[in-house]
C-alpha cells in the first residue's frame, strides 16, 4: 500500500523531506548521509523495498518487453574522449571450441549506470561521507557490486519530455537544448496521467538518442557536447528526493542538460543523495508503446556487473509492460 502524497505530490514514509536533510553550505545543498544507516552503500535504492517490488510486478499486463540498452560497441563515435572502443577477440583455445576476451573495456562506455563511486562531494567525501581512502581509486567501498547484491527492480515511469517539446514546436538540436525543471516534469507527468510513487525508477526521454542516430556517423563526430536534459539546480534534486526516486536515467549522455543551469546534478544526486544516474538509455520504442496504450508505467529491471569496487556498469536494463 502506497503512502498518501503530501503537498506537491511527494510522499510521507517516515524519511525526512529534502529540506530536513543535513545542509552543507559549501556544497550548495543537502545530503542524505545517515538516513539509511551509517554503513549504507546502496543509497536511494533503499526506497525500492520488497513491498514496492511486489507492487511493481503488477505493472506487467501484456508481457511485452523493451531492451533499454545500446549494443556495447555503441554509441559510435564514443561520447567521451577517454572511453575508447573495447577490443573483442574471438579465438579457438582447442578444437571445436571458441572463447573470447575483451580488452580496454570501459563499463561506462555505452548505456550505463553511474555508481556511487563515480563522483565525490569535494573534500566532504563520497556518498554517506565515505572517505577518499575507502572509495577513491585505492578503495573498495560503494562499488557497483553492492547494487548487484541488492538488485535493481522497481516500478518505472517514463517522462516523455521530447514528445512535450515537439508538441510545443521546440527543437532539441545539438546546440544546447531546453532545460527541464521540476515544474515541467510535473506538467508532463500530469499530461501523461501518471504519478511517481515511492521507489520508482524515473526515465527521462529528451529525444537525444533518436536525433543522434538520425544523422550520419561523420556528422556525429562533429557534434558539440550539448544536449537537452534536467536542471542542475537544487529544486530538481529536492524533487527527486521528496518523490523517493530510487534511480534516474535518460537517453542523453548525462541526464542533466549541457550547458544548463549553474551547478552539477551529478554531484547533487550521486554523492549527496546516493541517487545513481543512467545515461544513454534507449527509450524511443518504449515511449512509442506508452503513447499507444496511454500507460507510462512499467516494470523496470537493470542488472549491474558484479564487479567488486566498480565505479560504473553497463545498464543491462529492461522495461516490461
Amino acid at each position: 500500500m502506497q503512502n498518501p502524497p503530501n503537498e506537491g505530490g511527494a510522499v510521507t514514509d517516515g524519511y525526512p523531506r529534502y529540506d530536513e536533510l543535513r545542509l552543507i553550505d559549501a556544497l550548495g545543498g543537502r545530503v542524505s548521509w545517515g538516513v539509511f544507516g551509517s554503513d549504507d552503500e546502496v543509497g536511494a535504492l533503499n526506497f525500492s523495498t520488497p513491498e514496492r517490488r511486489v507492487a511493481a510486478a503488477a505493472e506487467v499486463q501484456r508481457g511485452v518487453h523493451f531492451n533499454l540498452s545500446l549494443p556495447l560497441d555503441e554509441p559510435e563515435p564514443a561520447k567521451t574522449v577517454n572511453r575508447s572502443r573495447y577490443r573483442h577477440l574471438v579465438f579457438s583455445p582447442e578444437r571445436n571450441v571458441q572463447d573470447d576476451v575483451i580488452d580496454n573495456f570501459y563499463p561506462q562506455g555505452s548505456s550505463q549506470l553511474d555508481g556511487l563511486r563515480h563522483v565525490e562531494a569535494r573534500e566532504f567525501g563520497f556518498y554517506n561521507g565515505i572517505s577518499e581512502h575507502d572509495a577513491g581509486p585505492l578503495g573498495t567501498r560503494l562499488g557497483v557490486d553492492r547494487w548487484a547484491d541488492h538488485g535493481i527492480f522497481s516500478r518505472g515511469v517514463l517522462v516523455d519530455l521530447a514528445k512535450h517539446w515537439e508538441a510545443q514546436g521546440i527543437e532539441i538540436g545539438f546546440e544546447g537544448g531546453p532545460v527541464a525543471g521540476p515544474e515541467l516534469v510535473d506538467e508532463v507527468l500530469d499530461a501523461q496521467g501518471v504519478q511517481v510513487q515511492e521507489g520508482d525508477t524515473l526515465l527521462i526521454r529528451t529525444g537525444y538518442m533518436a536525433a543522434y542516430y538520425a544523422i550520419s556517423r561523420e556528422e556525429r563526430r562533429e557534434l558539440p557536447r550539448k544536449w537537452a536534459g534536467l536542471s542542475a539546480l537544487e529544486p530538481m534534486a529536492a524533487w527527486l528526493w521528496d518523490h523517493r526516486v530510487s534511480l534516474i536515467g535518460a537517453d542523453n549522455p548525462a541526464v542533466e542538460a549541457r550547458p544548463g543551469d549553474p551547478g552539477y546534478l551529478h554531484r547533487r544526486a550521486i554523492p549527496m543523495l546516493g541517487l545513481g544516474l543512467g545515461e544513454m538509455l534507449v527509450l524511443d520504442d518504449l515511449a512509442a508503446d506508452c503513447a499507444r496504450d496511454g500507460r507510462y508505467s512499467f516494470l523496470f529491471a537493470a542488472v549491474p556487473l558484479n564487479l567488486p569496487g566498480g565505479v560504473g556498469t553497463p545498464a543491462n536494463a529492461f522495461a516490461m509492460k
